[in-house]
């Protein structure tokens, strides 16, 4: 069964102040010149350059990454001609990848939730105080819990059951809700596992907030399997998902100190308030092209 309830919801102050930005990601191998061909170039379009962070890993023929973000008035107009701009000095002479974004529309995201709702609310609140550049499209669940207080903020909620063994119905229903309507997907402690059929068709990144800080405690209870190893810290883990099981290039990890006299309650409280900082940040910076993906790591410029 599937349910949902629509209402608008407005841009907040984050997605409004994006005004006439772009962001523009450039990967490849390093080279002499691909910053000063750069920066050439949007001086000749016109643009200002807001913010410009780099990276190689070997100066000498290593990997190269670039951020950069720039102002162009009429920057809708200007992309056509930008573009070619880039695929002749950027693609054809250095062989590098490029991705360029419009900054002022935010990114469209689903997010995955099951019974626990301390990530999902967390995320959801910071959205309606514009401190995320995102758009929520929607809140899918396998369970009715949380669709109360998601229709509290104004955004769609899903029901779709996920019970037993077989996954395939459900995932059909969540490719069709999420076919052309998002940019990408956060598990907020969604505990069901993606299959890796589903990952390739969904065809958007998707972003999960594991609650160890990998590789750890696998399985189920794992504060409680930490307690009874006497563990002295307890932290997160945000990772983008692929079809090997919490494998995936991780963004963000943090931790939190814990001693021998809290119980397991108490390491589950601290390991939420870890999970949600730890979720957040991770969204914020990919909603903000912050994170650069190469192979089974990531690029993040903070």
């Amino acid at each position: 069964m599937t349910t949902v309830h629509h209402t608008s919801v407005p841009l907040t102050r984050t997605q409004k102040s994006a005004g006439h930005q772009a962001s523009l990601i450039v990967q490849g191998a390093d080279a002499t010149g691909i910053v000063a061909a750069l920066a050439s170039l949007l001086s000749t379009h016109g643009a200002n350059i807001v913010s410009l962070d780099q990276y190689s890993d070997n100066p000498q023929g290593g990997a190269f990454f670039q951020r950069t973000v720039f102002g162009l008035d009429g920057l809708q107009a200007a992309v056509p001609a930008l573009r070619a701009g880039l695929d002749e000095h950027l693609v054809k002479k250095y062989g590098l990848r490029y991705t360029l974004r419009d900054m002022s529309v935010p990114k469209r995201v689903a997010i995955f939730v099951s019974k626990s709702d301390h990530c999902l609310l967390d995320l959801l609140w910071r959205h309606r105080q514009g401190q995320l550049p995102i758009s929520v499209a929607m809140v899918v669940s396998n369970h009715p819990d949380v669709a109360e207080e998601v229709r509290g903020f104004g955004i769609p909620f899903f029901h779709v059951a996920s019970a037993g063994p077989d996954k395939s119905a459900a995932e059909a229903e969540h490719l069709r809700l999420l076919k052309d309507n998002v940019d990408f997907v956060v598990l907020a402690r969604y505990m069901q596992i993606l299959s890796a059929d589903f990952i390739e068709q969904v065809g958007v990144p998707i972003i999960n907030i594991h609650h160890s800080f990998l590789p750890a405690f696998i399985g189920a209870g794992p504060y409680a399997k930490a307690k009874e190893r006497g563990v002295k810290l307890v932290g997160a883990t945000a990772h983008y998902v692929t079809a090997d099981l919490d494998e995936g290039p991780i963004i963000e990890q943090d931790v939190v100190r814990v001693t021998h006299a809290q119980n397991t309650a108490d390491l589950m409280h601290r390991g939420a308030d870890v999970e949600r900082a730890v979720l957040s940040r991770a969204v914020l910076w990919h909603a903000e092209d912050r994170i650069i993906r190469n192979g089974n790591h990531t690029i993040v410029f903070t």
